[in-house]
């Protein structure tokens, strides 16, 4: 039995509506529609413009035609307020925007490291879905928060609800008890309604409203499915791995880099490394930590003028400039907020003691080799405070395709790389939403056989990896 599936993909810099066709021995993707994600600043403030995010998501379900089911994802933490009679309070601010500077220095102080992580599991970030929340008073007309994929599920079918794998990333999910975390809601003066009923993955959102349908030209009995919802969820699960034995860095805008469990390490050593415990589908954990990505480089181009098309002259020239001459902590908070990548990372090399790139070749190498460094130390970091071993590193996602990025990352973990799906998130998207329509194969097995992979075996002298890694005090 086989099934056609549109994959609508919201990534942080683009969004995308996929189609999959998905059968015994057969997953074939193609692209119905690409378009960029820009944000727009309005008073001092960045938002995300979801409004135009939904006429390119019905555009996209327009050129996917035929299809038997659709599922929505995107990136995680950011969300919409709905008024009592179910409309939109204000376009959801982006997770990049200042608004949320000093409270979750302020929540940690109130609360405590210990409650807030022993609760949710959550890495400690400035843009956590509960310090939005916390950073003014909420609008009194607010009723209902949906995450961004929930909104736009909402919007398509009139169903209101709360994928898991995203609620997992506010920090008011309680991830052992798997529900909201009511206490703690009503401990920082949240509204307890303001959250909708949990949505497991893989459950039935509900169908097209008559009038996307027919905006569409769609049939209005078309399902829609509760895929991993956050993006990074769908991408994990599309993660081509043969056993348990893997770690995984889903690349794009973000690094997602860690390993895959069956329940959540809560431990204050987890906490203090920064590691968050998210779930995963079909009740995983996904424990990892957050780095900055590809975000380094595509503010480098932006700031440079360049476009995606120079891209692999400067990845060319990078490979050739000389290893570890600069390096940062791509995990660094300072490299967060829009801006001139360049510059700030010419300043942070002065501040460290270190003589900034001369030029951008050296600043690419610099971005990539802190990367691959990045990778590593969350891996590694990740297997031990786990106790799950690693054998193989699998990279999904936008940062698959860089070549010079995945041989670096062998290199630093001293471990072999598959690089593969690209396409990760709407292949998983797919995958779930086959599933839940009766689809019975092995989802990674399928992904193995039937998807484009590259293994980057590892070379070179991890002695001189150790030296780099200590240099930005990363182990």
């Amino acid at each position: 039995m086989a099934g056609t599936y549109a994959a609508v993909d919201l990534g942080a810099s683009s969004g995308r509506v996929m189609v999959a066709r998905v059968g015994a021995g057969e997953l074939v993707l193609r692209e119905a529609h690409r378009f960029p994600n820009e944000p727009v600043r309005v008073a001092g403030t960045l938002h995300w413009d979801v409004l135009g995010l939904y006429r390119e998501v019905l555009a996209g379900l327009r050129a996917a035609d035929a299809c038997d089911g659709v599922g929505v994802d995107s990136w995680a933490v950011d969300y919409g307020l709905l008024d009592e009679d179910g409309a939109l309070i204000g376009n959801p601010v982006h997770y990049r925007d200042g608004r949320t500077d000093g409270v979750l220095e302020r929540v940690v102080a109130e609360v405590g490291a210990d409650t807030l992580y022993g609760v949710s599991g959550l890495q400690f970030l400035p843009f956590n879905t509960v310090y939005q929340l916390l950073s003014s008073p909420l609008p009194p007309q607010a009723r209902t928060l949906l995450m961004v994929p929930d909104l736009l599920a909402y919007w398509l079918t009139g169903a209101i609800g709360a994928e898991v794998t995203n609620a997992s990333t506010t920090g008011l999910y309680d991830v052992r008890a798997g529900a909201w975390a009511y206490p703690l809601i009503e401990r920082l003066g949240l509204p307890p309604s303001l959250f909708p009923p949990l949505r497991p993955t893989g459950s039935p959102v509900g169908t097209l409203r008559a009038d996307v349908a027919a905006g569409a030209g769609l049939p209005s009995s078309l399902p829609v499915t509760a895929v991993g919802s956050h993006d990074t969820a769908s991408a994990v699960f599309a993660v081509p791995a043969a056993d348990e034995r893997f770690g995984y860095v889903s690349c794009g805008t973000w690094s997602l880099a860690g390993v895959e469990l069956t329940a959540p390490v809560l431990s204050a050593e987890s906490r203090a490394a920064g590691f968050t415990n998210e779930v995963g589908v079909d009740g995983t954990i996904r424990y990892l930590r957050n780095i900055m990505g590809l975000w380094l480089l595509q503010e480098s181009l932006r700031a440079w003028g360049e476009t995606a098309s120079s891209l692999s002259s400067l990845l060319a020239a990078a490979a050739e400039a000389p290893p570890f001459a600069a390096l940062v902590d791509p995990g660094d908070q300072e490299f967060l907020p829009p801006g001139d990548m360049p510059a700030r990372i010419a300043a942070h090399c002065e501040r460290t003691g270190q003589r900034p790139p001369a030029g951008r070749a050296e600043t690419v190498r610099c971005i990539l080799e802190s990367l691959a460094l990045g990778h590593r130390a969350a891996i590694r970091e990740a297997s031990r405070l786990s106790g799950r071993a690693v054998d193989v590193v699998h990279i999904v996602g936008g940062g698959a395709r860089h070549a010079l990025l995945c041989r670096l990352t062998a290199d630093a973990c001293g471990l072999p790389v598959v690089a593969g799906p690209v396409e990760a998130t709407a292949i998983g998207n797919a995958l779930v939403q086959a599933r839940a329509d009766g689809y019975d194969g092995d989802p990674r097995d399928l992904v193995r056989r039937t998807q484009e992979l590259v293994t980057y075996e590892p070379r070179g002298d991890e002695t001189a990896w150790d030296r780099a890694a200590a240099r930005i005090g990363l182990p």
